[in-house]
């Protein structure tokens, strides 16, 4: 016991901090974590949490491990949290994610200990409630749902964002922690506590008692639990005079985490609350007794230390975000938050909460128009480590010139994009099209795609970032369907576009609104053009006839890219192909991207056997409704090797060494 406190009050914790993680790492990488549920059609639970998204419900049922239920109904369920239920579907595995450098659904929800989803056919309920935490909660959700600032009041009490439209440019301003339950709220309820019961004896362990049923109610976010383990350990020092300082609490509260449970290791949550909270404990020195200057410096080292963690998780930070947390901070912490608590004790003081909340917003909404955001691409984790190392340097020395070489260190990695070959990546975005061409120092997109869901409808954004790319030279399009430009006014709104390229014939509808963007941003756009010329490549749009509908007015592109022959059909159909046929001799086409999702009204064999593509690309939605692609056409393409989008996810060609080689994201 001796030892361990002599370890617990020195450096030495360092070593068996990271003896810990190593052991974690072996732990994840060679026991793996295998579900205990055997899926068949049925399985029964208790429901943890439920949502509604006014077309289907999402319902978390716990039994030996939690699965996730999706259940499309117009009616009330009338289900509330701790009912057990027996629901009965077809069982699926979540899948990965099918764009680089995004979302990984499926790691995200096994690092959580699920493993399973079903698509429910049949909901029974078999016994009601009968849990104290899980009625406390429900009558708390029941409760804010009643407020017109529910989105707000449950973010700020249990933690749930659902509600919260808002949250997204909060997000863009750097400014989202402040509505993720953390210490920050934690220590505002313990102070509140502490003050409610100063005089009470037994204060330390009504406070903790409260933790505990806090806890239960925010279903053990890993913030909160670091939040709550620190401050347990911090009472215990204090209480038997152990002396060890608060720095190494924090590494003892993380290695009683990850022992515990290896997989929290990955949660964002967790690592922003661990790394952002040692930075701050490490630079106490500068604090002094001014609320503006303690409030800079948190902002900044706050700022210093979870960049990294944001750029990893995003590739894109705003460099505002510091000033950003000295407007928004106050008024949330010290008027918002406190208020919100209030207002949910009594109602009548909404219309003030609604005040200051649309003060936050208007706030809010004007910051977004001076940010000063920062692309970074994906580097390995290491590069990261060592701007850490730069930054404690900058702290333990006050040493400036370690700061200033830890963001040098990193604005360096912006230069990865000019070392890069061409490439050709086929964008996953289920049932559409959508094509990144990385030429040299210039980039250029073929069809956004329409998923209309918002988070997937991102990932072509996000893709983009994660190479480093802030901007688009070209953006073209192929016609104006949905599922080819139905993104294009959420990318021209969200990322930089020099210029836009419209097939030949009329504008449509879906053209028209982009076009009106385009105009109120003075972005430049074309039509009908026959060929562009991108430093050493060129594109040729083989097709510029004009007929009567936007599939056979596709743009059709050809490019030769270091020797190597790319051809894009749009939705083209057999029509248009008679066509470039009679204009162009093609053949041995080493890439085509097949024409209209594989569909039967192209690619037709004359077609496919003159110009013989090597390789075939369908991008295509998966178990879409139009049975895409066809059969016959897959007959038709099988001299060449197929890669279809819903089978092998996003493919990548990359040129390397004059030589093809070939990436695929598998779901």
């Amino acid at each position: 016991m001796r030892k361990l406190k002599i370890v617990l009050q020195s450096n030495r914790i360092y070593v068996l901090l990271f003896l810990s993680i190593m052991l974690v790492l072996l732990r994840i990488n060679f026991i793996p974590h295998l579900s205990k549920i055997n899926p068949s059609s049925s399985f029964i639970g208790v429901i943890t949490n439920i949502n509604y998204d006014g077309e289907k419900y999402k319902i978390y049922i716990k039994n030996q491990e939690e699965i996730i239920g999706y259940y499309r109904a117009e009616d009330n369920l009338n289900l509330k949290l701790g009912d057990k239920v027996k629901v009965s579907g077809k069982f699926t595995e979540p899948s990965n994610n099918t764009v680089p450098n995004t979302f990984n659904y499926k790691k995200y929800l096994n690092n959580h200990h699920i493993f399973y989803q079903i698509s429910i056919d049949k909901i029974e309920l078999i016994s009601k409630n009968k849990n104290f935490i899980y009625y406390i909660k429900d009558k708390i959700i029941a409760r804010a749902n009643n407020f017109k600032n529910k989105g707000y009041i449950k973010a700020f009490i249990i933690g749930d964002k659902t509600d919260l439209d808002t949250y997204d440019s909060y997000q863009n301003n750097g400014v989202s922690h402040l509505f993720a339950i953390s210490g920050m709220h934690i220590g505002l309820l313990t102070s509140f506590i502490y003050f409610l019961f100063k005089k009470n004896k037994y204060q330390n362990l009504i406070v903790i008692l409260f933790l505990c049923l806090y806890l239960n109610i925010t279903n053990y976010s890993a913030s909160l639990i670091r939040s709550f383990i620190f401050f347990l350990l911090l009472i215990i020092n204090k209480k038997y005079n152990l002396n060890i300082s608060t720095k190494n609490i924090l590494i003892l509260t993380i290695i009683i985490l990850i022992t515990y449970n290896p997989y929290i290791i990955y949660d964002y949550g967790f690592i922003y609350s661990a790394v952002t909270t040692f930075g701050l404990i490490i630079s106490s020195k500068y604090y002094r007794k001014n609320y503006l200057y303690n409030l800079f410096i948190t902002s900044f080292i706050a700022f210093l230390f979870s960049m990294p963690i944001t750029l990893s998780l995003n590739y894109e930070m705003n460099l505002l975000s510091i000033f950003n947390n000295l407007i928004i901070v106050p008024l949330v912490s010290i008027i918002i938050y406190p208020l919100s608590l209030l207002v949910f004790v009594f109602s009548f003081l909404e219309p003030i909460l609604s005040i200051v909340i649309f003060i936050l917003e208007r706030i809010n909404y004007l910051l977004s128009f001076v940010s000063l955001n920062i692309v970074i691409p994906k580097v390995n984790l290491i590069f990261y480590l060592i701007y850490y190392i730069f930054i404690i340097l900058f702290i333990k020395t006050n040493n400036s010139k370690y700061i200033l070489i830890g963001l040098l260190f990193i604005s360096s990695f912006k230069l990865k994009p000019l070392i890069v070959n061409n490439s050709v990546s086929f964008i996953d975005v289920s049932q559409g099209d959508s094509v990144l061409l990385s030429l040299k120092n210039k980039t250029v997109l073929i069809d956004t795609g329409g998923i209309k869901d918002k988070y997937l409808s991102n990932n072509t954004i996000k893709y983009l970032k994660s190479l480093g790319y802030s901007h688009l030279d070209y953006l073209i399009l192929t016609h104006g369907d949905y599922d080819h430009m139905g993104e294009a006014i959420n990318l021209v709104n969200n990322f930089k576009v020099e210029k836009v390229i419209f097939n030949c014939g009329p504008y449509n509808d879906l053209e028209k609104e982009l076009i009106k963007v385009l105009d109120k941003k003075k972005t430049k756009y074309y039509s009908c053009i026959k060929e562009l010329n991108i430093d050493n490549s060129k594109l040729y749009f083989l097709q510029t006839d004009i007929y009567d509908n936007e599939n056979d007015n596709s743009n059709v592109i050809y490019t030769e890219l270091d020797g190597y022959k790319f051809m894009f059909m749009g939705d083209a159909s057999s029509t248009t192909e008679k066509g470039i046929l009679s204009k162009y001799n093609l053949s041995d086409i080493d890439v085509l991207k097949v024409g209209h999702h594989g569909s039967k009204t192209s690619s037709s064999k004359e077609f496919i056997n003159e110009i013989n593509p090597n390789y075939s690309i369908i991008s295509v939605g998966k178990n879409n409704r139009y049975g895409h692609p066809n059969k016959e056409v897959l007959d038709t393409l099988e001299k060449s090797k197929i890669y279809r989008t819903d089978e092998g996810g996003s493919i990548m060609f990359k040129i390397k060494n004059n030589k093809l080689n070939i990436e695929t994201c598998s779901p």
